[in-house]
């Protein structure tokens, strides 16, 4: 499994990252001032430490376009603070600690604004029109596609899947692959088989040639919900959810991120079928309204017949009256007419009992001719 893996990658970051600190702790008490002690000093290089890597993991889930605003709107900011700070600087005495002052805050004042002007503005950038040198990042992550927990569940992707008709990068997040193993550790049966199931359908996906599945560590641990991690995620790797939660998929057409989802797929698959055409169904159950039998298509779609209550596990012909469309999926209204199936079986039997009598009558026919010869 990638969650071996992801785990793996879990401790080398905790490894990695806590050895950054303590070096840089020591290294800041060792080339400490003479009159700084060496705790206070260790503490602060350490708090630097702490401080880079959580710069670190903001920066890594910011997008290329908005990080380049970033770097723009600093750069601008910090001209800005500098033209004004030489104009203030002409005007007063260059000695003063008022002027020092006014002219630390415009620095930060404008680095603070053309940070966040440009990180606003930073999604507007066309990368693709400076040549191809940024278009790495935006063509990998074009053609990824994040799973949620029950789309892997569900099992039906691993059959799309197969069929080919899934090609890239499937991304599996971390805290989705804790969902599916807490399910699959539950208490309750049904919710272990289901997560158990998934886990088979997410091995079986990986054997798959044709297709890379990729196991992300990417968090958001100010977001509680897997639903809204899911939509954050996709909007920082720009590309869409695969899902068949039907809450996920309005709130994510909500928040501006592009939703594949399996029911609607397995909808639009389904069979047209017109009102007047001829069908052969098998009554499985009784309907709720009066005379009424209930039939099931091989996809799954409800088929409602009248006047085939008395048809019970029986396979018989009907005629589609309406097909309506919902939400949930399609249903198909028919009627049974019992007196065209009771001419067309009389027909049929009429049929299958002349043809024997034919057939008598054929082999009656040479001794017949035999009599007549020794007659003569």
């Amino acid at each position: 499994m990638r969650g071996e893996g992801g785990a793996q990658d879990v401790v080398d970051f905790i490894i990695f990252r806590t050895l950054f600190v303590v070096i840089l702790g020591l290294s800041a008490g060792y080339f400490r001032p003479s009159d700084e002690p060496f705790w206070s000093a260790a503490l602060i290089g350490a708090a630097l430490g702490i401080l880079a890597i959580i710069l670190e993991r903001r920066v890594a889930r910011v997008s290329l376009q908005r990080l380049i605003g970033i770097v723009f709107g600093v750069v601008a900011g910090l001209v800005c603070a500098a033209l004004v700070s030489l104009v203030m600087g002409r005007a007063g005495a260059d000695n003063s600690n008022a002027l020092r002052f006014v002219q630390v805050v415009c620095m930060l004042l404008f680095a603070y604004v053309g940070a966040v002007t440009g990180a606003s503005k930073g999604e507007l950038l066309n990368l693709s029109a400076m040549g191809g040198l940024f278009g790495v990042e935006g063509d990998g992550r074009a053609n990824q596609t994040i799973l949620d927990t029950s789309v892997i569940i569900d099992g039906r992707i691993a059959d799309i899947a197969d069929t080919g008709f899934l090609d890239g990068i499937l991304v599996v997040p971390q805290f989705v692959l804790h969902e599916l193993q807490m399910v699959a550790d539950s208490a309750d049966s049904m919710k272990r088989n289901r997560g158990r199931r998934g886990l088979d359908v997410l091995q079986r996906i990986q054997k798959m040639a044709h297709l890379k599945v990729q196991i992300v560590n990417d968090d958001f641990p100010l977001v509680n919900e897997v639903d809204m991690k899911l939509i954050e995620l996709a909007k920082v790797y720009k590309c869409k959810i695969m899902t068949n939660d039907f809450n996920l998929n309005k709130v994510a057409h909500v928040r501006g991120v592009e939703v594949l989802n399996i029911n609607e797929l397995a909808n639009s698959l389904k069979p047209i079928v017109l009102p007047g055409e001829l069908m052969r169904v098998f009554i499985l159950k009784e309907g709720k309204e009066y005379n009424q039998g209930v039939a099931y298509l091989d996809d799954g779609t409800m088929v409602v017949v009248d006047n085939a209550r008395r048809m019970i596990s029986k396979t018989i012909d009907i005629s589609v009256t309406s097909v309506l469309q919902t939400t949930a999926g399609k249903m198909i209204f028919g009627k049974y007419d019992e007196r065209a199936q009771a001419a067309a079986a009389s027909a049929q039997a009429a049929s299958a009992q002349g043809t024997p009598a034919a057939a008598m009558e054929r082999r009656d026919a040479p001794p017949r001719r035999e009599q007549a010869v020794g007659e003569n």
